[in-house]
Parts: C-alpha cells; sequence; structure tokens
C-alpha cells in the first residue's frame, strides 16, 4: 500500500502533556479526518503495577520529545501509507492504572493500522527521550534502564 498517502495528506498529531486525554474524543478526531480510513489501530499503555509499585515518574526534554515523536510518527505515515496518526505522551508523576501513552493509526486497511501501531509502540520504546523512575510502597525509587527486549523488538522494523 506505501504511495497511497503523502504525508502532507495524513493528519499527525503528537502531543507531550502531563494532563490526561480522553482516548474516545482522540479516535473521534483521527477518524473524522478521512473517508479513506477503514481501520484504526491503538495502543494504551498504562502504568503497570505489582512488587508495590505506587507510581512512575516520567521526565523528559521538552522540544526534542516532541521532534522524535513527530518523526517516528512521519515515518510511520510514509512506511504505512496511513491516513493518519496520533501520539499522545505522558510525563509527571502517574499512579498505577494510570494512561502513560497512546498511538492510534488509521490506514485504508487494518493491516497497515495494526502494522503501524506496532512499529510506533516498539520504536517509541526505545527511540522516544523519556526518563522512567519508579517509585515503591516501601519508599525505594529507581530509576528503569533499557530492556534488551525492547532493543530487540525495535531494531526488528
Amino acid at each position: 500500500m506505501a504511495g497511497l498517502h503523502s504525508e502532507a495528506e495524513a493528519s499527525l498529531r503528537v502531543l507531550v502533556q502531563e494532563s490526561p486525554f480522553d482516548v474516545g474524543t482522540e479516535m473521534a478526531c483521527l477518524l473524522a479526518g478521512s473517508i479513506h480510513i477503514g481501520g484504526l489501530g491503538s495502543f494504551l499503555g498504562v502504568v503497570r503495577g505489582g512488587n508495590g509499585l505506587v507510581a512512575l515518574s516520567l521526565e523528559h526534554y521538552p522540544g526534542m520529545s516532541e521532534q522524535m515523536l513527530t518523526k517516528l510518527a512521519s515515518e510511520a505515515i510514509r512506511r504505512f501509507a496511513l491516513c493518519g496518526c496520533t501520539i499522545i505522551h505522558r510525563f509527571g508523576r502517574l499512579l498505577v492504572g494510570e494512561p502513560v501513552v497512546l498511538v492510534l493509526a488509521a490506514a485504508p486497511h487494518r493491516a497497515d493500522a495494526l502494522d503501524a501501531t506496532r512499529f510506533l509502540i516498539d520504536r517509541l520504546k526505545t527511540g522516544a527521550p523519556f526518563w522512567k523512575s519508579e517509585e515503591f510502597s516501601d519508599g525505594r525509587c529507581r530509576w528503569i534502564e533499557s530492556r534488551v527486549e525492547d532493543e530487540e523488538a525495535a531494531a526488528g522494523w
């Protein structure tokens, strides 16, 4: 399907914000942008609990984060012939169960939408400049290191 939509024709929305977002509103906004959409791939990442984890804190470098996410979204639009793409990534202190990241990829066909969503989340995990620390119920805090599995998934694209 490559070449069906140019980057200029596709809608691209990238936000890095502290405030929560509404998944339904974001989906409706993206779907309203094109009559050519036949599938919408989505990923909602939430703060995973366990082992006493109570919160995740995310820091970022303003400007650099948005630039990298926009670059990844543009690459996905070109690579998977998307009609539109939305990436919203939160920062700040987030409690277990709170949404962290939303990826939406709209395409004429489901395979491109789903592949683009997977591509974006795999690449975001390693390529987006966010620094994460975990906060535990016993007062411990620790920075999260990159994982080999995440690096391998990103490299597979």
